[in-house]
């Protein structure tokens, strides 16, 4: 390889070869696809998604039952997991839309107690060290974190909106990372 090589590409060229190439397209055009029905049509793309989280949850209890038959350390464990996993992903497949507004309502809640959460501890670090970094991003975590709280129902419907537009970032991201890999790793076999 050249000497003009830096460390960063470097690295790059030396990771490169962990995935092949065509790989990381698919999964960039994968993305790309997935965030822009998020935007053309978030009810029903939301509504599959978490459809098939549900079918995941029920066909991982029972294969986490069916690992009994292998292995039997931690049963009790096993058990309870599997059968909350077959209850959920049930309930999940049975009533998807009462599901998917629950789920994303929970998770947008869970995450504004964690912002509100987080927010207490920068401001407690930013006391006690008089540190106004810290003061600034405890302020922010908590009136985001509170927004969360107030509003779940407005975040929920913005939610796949928000999602669609990571996906078509991270899909065109791939996308040219898949390039990236395909030109690095015809330097490393040259």
């Amino acid at each position: 390889m050249a000497d003009d090589v830096s460390d960063s590409e470097m690295t790059f060229l030396c990771s490169a070869g962990l995935f092949p190439w065509w790989l990381i397209l698919l999964w960039g055009i994968l993305t790309l696809i997935i965030g822009v029905m998020f935007l053309t049509t978030p009810a029903i793309t939301t509504i599959i998604l978490i459809t098939f989280m549900g079918a995941f949850w029920l066909v991982g209890g029972l294969f986490s039952l069916g690992s009994l038959f292998v292995d039997k350390t931690n049963m009790g464990w096993k058990i309870f997991l599997a059968v909350i996993n077959i209850i959920a992903g049930a309930l999940i497949m049975i009533y998807p839309l009462f599901s998917t507004v629950f789920i994303l309502s929970f998770f947008v809640i869970f995450v504004g107690f964690f912002a509100c959460f987080i927010g207490c501890a920068h401001l407690f670090t930013a006391f006690r060290n008089k540190d106004a970094g810290n003061g600034v991003l405890g302020i922010i975590s908590m009136i985001f974190g509170l927004l969360l709280l107030f509003y779940p129902f407005i975040t929920v419907a913005l939610l796949p909106f928000i999602a669609g537009g990571f996906c078509i970032v991270a899909g065109i991201s791939g996308i040219i990372t898949s390039f990236m890999a395909k030109k690095a790793q015809a330097v490393i076999t040259a």
